[in-house]
């Protein structure tokens, strides 16, 4: 007979103040605050968890093996079972929930973290495509997803007054979040690379943010409502952009399956689209109806720290659910250009 998996929940989450620019703050400066907090939610001490993981970019930072500077904020005597991803946070949180499941852990510290002003990011993120045919030709982050966004007016999924609407309301949805960067009436602004005016793109963020798993009754014990995980997949489609449908994600959809997202509806869905025409693709490959709501936090187009808004989507399902304002809740978190990696989890509360 097959055990049973063991229970993993989100117990605590959070997030720094998310902002265009921080002068004279270390990545360690910009952790610590949140760590601490993050910690104090779910009752344990600096080093208590049984595995830490994180996520983080050297390319970002500009040196080799940067997260290890980091390390001085988590505390690193006495030793610390510790790990890292070269990705988003939220594959940060893949290992720890596979670190719990496999019984070698009961709790994890979870964080992430990206200076976005400590370079041209749209030169940055070009390092990340094929180093042999299209990263010679520099195409930037924002041009890729303006070719995005035209598939799919080409297709008549969408014009740019609906990408428009999208983003008025994702940042308006922000109006009552404290750490978003964009809030309430942003103008739409000019054209960057069209169809994609300024307010289809997100902005330039300092940030970072931390979660804690714990298991079973644990995780009860430390946190009233636990976020169970219900389930969580990550996918991956051609490195090539040109060998892909953009108007489409079957990554999604086929991370979304594993994780059983398709087997209850949802009430809410934190989805990382950082541009407006990604909510579009998104909305479509998770079967998104209109009753669920989306990204009530602001989404990546109120703030998108790089390296962890993919874990603030995971981290704001679970605080949902935590103040009891979500039951299920989907998240969804990406990496790459137009949409190549995905991951989806379903988090859920305990019956009323």
């Amino acid at each position: 007979m097959t055990p049973r998996p063991r229970d993993v929940a989100v117990v605590a989450f959070a997030q720094s103040d998310h902002r265009r620019a921080t002068p004279g703050l270390s990545e360690t400066e910009l952790l610590l605050p949140v760590l601490r907090e993050v910690l104090d939610r779910a009752g344990l001490a600096p080093g208590e968890a049984d595995f830490t993981c994180s996520g983080s970019s050297d390319y970002l930072a500009g040196r080799p093996f940067s997260f290890t500077l980091t390390l001085d904020g988590v505390g690193a005597w006495p030793p610390i079972a510790e790990s890292h991803v070269e990705m988003d946070g939220a594959w940060a949180l893949y290992e720890a929930w596979v670190k719990i499941l496999t019984g070698e852990a009961d709790t994890a510290l979870v964080y992430a973290h990206g200076k976005s002003s400590a370079g041209d990011i749209r030169d940055v993120l070009t390092r990340q495509l094929d180093p042999c045919y299209l990263a010679p030709l520099w195409p930037d982050s924002v041009s890729l997803a303006a070719l995005q966004a035209q598939a799919l007016i080409d297709a008549g999924e969408t014009d740019e007054d609906a990408l428009a609407a999208i983003a008025a309301r994702n940042r308006a949805a922000a109006t009552d979040n404290p750490h978003a960067q964009l809030r309430g009436a942003v103008p739409h602004g000019d054209y960057v690379v069209r169809p994609l005016r300024t307010g289809d793109c997100p902005p330039v963020s300092d940030g970072a943010a931390a979660v804690v798993l714990a298991a079973g009754e644990r995780a009860r014990r430390m946190c009233p409502r636990p976020a169970w995980i219900r389930g969580i997949d990550h996918r991956i489609e051609p490195h090539d952009p040109g060998r892909r449908d953009l108007t489409d994600s079957p990554s999604t959809r086929l991370a979304a399956e594993r994780a059983g997202a398709f087997d209850a509806p949802v009430d809410t869905a934190e989805l990382h689209a950082p541009f407006t025409a990604q909510e579009v693709i998104l909305r479509k490959a998770l079967r998104l109806t209109g009753d669920v709501r989306v990204n009530p936090s602001g989404g990546a187009l109120a703030a998108h720290p790089l390296m962890a808004a993919g874990l603030i989507r995971i981290g704001e399902a679970a605080a949902r659910i935590h103040r009891g304002e979500s039951h299920r809740a989907l998240a969804h978190a990406t990496s790459g250009p137009c949409l190549q990696q995905n991951l989806v989890a379903v988090l859920e509360g305990d019956p009323a």
